[in-house]
């Protein structure tokens, strides 16, 4: 099918999709520890969390950072081994590499404090636009219009609900046309919940999206390996890839290619044969 050209919803169907947002947020609404708090570096911390990660995993490793890390002068000065152990099992390990640098960046660039504009803080290693939008909403209550996958899903289902294949470009001039400007942060928070809970109901709206992407199996894939190499030189320091291979099934040219990988992105570097984190 088809999708329609982007265009200002009638206010009736715009009031009818904001009452339903805020209906299912008041029976259903999500209590995060991250949520409604005044600190800004903690709702960083948590928006770099939950980049590819679900939310329940999120939340004992937010309380955790935050208490060994509760600003981004702690973080600064921690090693990257200790930040990399600490990560493990949240996946995607240069996101706590990110993280790592952003700490440093923000001591070093702008006195300690979470940047407050969307070019400041797109300077910050591993902050993108989506993230870079959710810090500036959630920690200082900006108006600003920002996508992710939750907010996707509850678009797609009120105003695309069975075309296939839509892009962004259609959803963002909706997202402009419903902000809540006086409380930005609460209706981000119930937008995402609204989104969310759809898909404990219906098939998951965000498959309709152009920007949808089936992730790969991860047994099998370079991103086991990778994640396997950091583990092992975050937990016991500098290794050889024939005593990385000792330790695992895992095919010793995948190994290889996967330190490669590592090495070219910085997250390793390598010495007579020894691999180790950087």
């Amino acid at each position: 099918m088809q999708t329609k050209e982007p265009f200002f919803y009638a206010p009736d169907l715009i009031s009818e999709f904001k009452a339903a947002v805020w209906e299912n947020y008041r029976a259903q609404g999500r209590d995060l520890p991250w949520r409604n708090i005044d600190d800004s570096w903690a709702v960083l911390v948590s928006e770099v969390m939950l980049q590819q990660t679900q939310t329940g995993r999120v939340v004992s490793y937010w309380h955790r950072w935050m208490k060994k890390w509760p600003t981004p002068q702690n973080l600064a000065v921690a090693s990257m081994e200790e930040v990399l152990r600490e990560w493990t099992g949240l996946g995607y390990n240069r996101r706590g590499r990110f993280l790592k640098l952003a700490a440093e960046k923000i001591v070093t660039e702008f006195g300690g404090q979470v940047p407050r504009t969307r070019e400041a803080l797109l300077q910050l290693p591993g902050i993108g636009p989506y993230t870079a939008g959710a810090i500036l909403c959630f920690a200082y209550n900006e108006p600003v219009v920002f996508i992710e996958t939750n907010i996707r899903s509850a678009v797609l289902h009120f105003f695309y609900h069975d075309e296939k294949k839509v892009p962004d470009s259609l959803l963002l001039p909706i997202l402009e046309q419903t902000l809540d400007r006086e409380k930005p942060r609460q209706w981000y928070y119930a937008l995402m919940d609204y989104g969310a809970s759809l898909k404990k109901i219906t098939e998951n709206p965000s498959r309709r999206s152009a920007h949808y992407t089936r992730q790969s199996p991860f047994k099998g894939s370079l991103r086991e390996a990778r994640g396997f190499i950091v583990r092992s030189l975050a937990k016991t320091g500098p290794l050889t890839l024939e005593q990385l291979a000792q330790s695992t099934e895992i095919e010793y040219e995948r190994l290889r290619s996967a330190a490669e990988s590592l090495q070219k992105e910085g997250m390793v570097a390598e010495n007579e044969g020894r691999y180790y984190i950087v």
